[in-house]
C-alpha cells in the first residue's frame, strides 16, 4: 500500500474512532445532560455535537471544489441552545455531519491529496485541511467524552481501558500481536 492510500485509510479509521468514541459517551448521559451546561461560559453536550455536525456540513461539503465556509453556515448559531431539544433531533443533525464527512472523504484519491483548497480563503493542501478538521473532531469529542461523564455520575461505563487494568491489556495486546 502507498503512503497516500495508507494515509487516506488511517485518517478515515481515526474519524471513524473519533465518532464511535462519542456516540458511545452521548449514549451513556441522560437525556437532560446532553442539555446541560456544566456553567454559564460552557458549552453543553448537544451545542457541541451541533457545532461539529454544521462544521462538518461546511469544511466537507464540496470538499475539493468549494471553500469550506459555506455562506449559508450560521457558526455563531451553532453555540446557541438547539431549537429541538430533543435527543433523537440532536442525533439526526450529528449524523447528517459525520455522513458528508465519510461520503466526501470516501472521494478523495490519493493525488488529491497535494492538492489545495480552501477554508475561509485560507489555502491550505488537502491532507492540511483533513488533518485540521481531525484535530478540530478529536478536541470536541474529548469535551462531549468529559461532558457525558460528568453529566453520568455512579454509571458512567469506561469508554478505555478502565483505571488499574493497564498491565492487563498490554499483556493481552503483547499476546495477540506476538509473532
Amino acid at each position: 500500500m502507498s503512503v497516500p492510500d495508507d494515509y487516506l485509510s488511517d485518517v478515515a479509521r481515526r474519524f471513524r474512532d473519533l465518532k464511535t468514541l462519542a456516540d458511545r459517551a452521548i449514549a451513556q448521559a441522560p437525556d437532560a445532560g446532553l442539555f446541560t451546561a456544566i456553567d454559564d461560559a460552557s458549552n453543553s453536550i448537544a451545542v457541541l455535537m451541533q457545532h461539529l455536525a454544521g462544521n462538518m456540513r461546511s469544511r466537507w461539503h464540496h470538499f475539493l471544489t468549494s471553500d469550506g465556509e459555506k455562506p449559508d453556515r450560521n457558526r455563531d448559531g451553532e453555540f446557541e441552545a438547539p431549537a429541538n431539544q430533543t435527543r433523537e433531533a440532536m442525533l439526526a443533525d450529528w449524523e447528517s455531519g459525520w455522513t458528508e464527512l465519510f461520503t466526501e472523504l470516501e472521494r478523495v484519491r490519493p493525488e488529491d491529496l497535494a492538492r489545495t483548497v480552501t477554508v475561509r480563503h485560507e489555502p491550505l493542501t488537502v491532507v492540511s485541511a483533513i488533518n485540521r478538521q481531525l484535530s478540530h473532531a478529536a478536541m470536541h469529542v474529548g469535551q462531549i467524552v468529559m461532558l457525558a461523564r460528568h453529566a453520568s455520575p455512579g454509571t458512567w461505563k469506561s469508554l478505555s481501558i478502565p483505571r488499574g487494568q493497564s498491565a492487563a491489556f498490554n499483556r493481552k495486546m503483547a499476546e495477540q500481536f506476538k509473532k
